[in-house]
């Protein structure tokens, strides 16, 4: 069974079993997290949304990905700046895809 879902402003495509990484949530680690906004069900899509179906998944773990370095700068002017970043993320594993 195969869904659209959203989550953080963007849309994944997951089947059951699949781990993904989303933007960092407010769950704890090991607990399980339902996903309301679902798009597509094996065939089915909304208008927005596919009523009463939902994504459970369980949090395996939080992290920061690998830092990326932005440099921006002027030609001519003497203007440099470097900056670096990591993103949080938050690690699904889906349980459950309920029709």
């Amino acid at each position: 069974m195969k869904a659209i879902f959203v989550t953080g402003g963007k849309q994944y495509y997951v089947s059951e079993g699949d781990v993904i990484y989303v933007e960092k949530l407010d769950v704890e680690e090991g607990k399980e997290i339902t996903f309301d906004e679902v798009l597509y069900v094996d065939g089915v899509t909304g208008t927005p949304t596919v009523k009463g179906a939902k994504v459970v998944c369980s949090v395996d773990k939080h992290g920061k990905q690998k830092k990326i370095t932005v440099f921006k700068y002027r030609p001519k002017k003497k203007y440099r700046k470097t900056q670096g970043h990591r993103q949080p993320y938050t690690k699904l594993t889906v349980k459950k895809i309920v029709k």
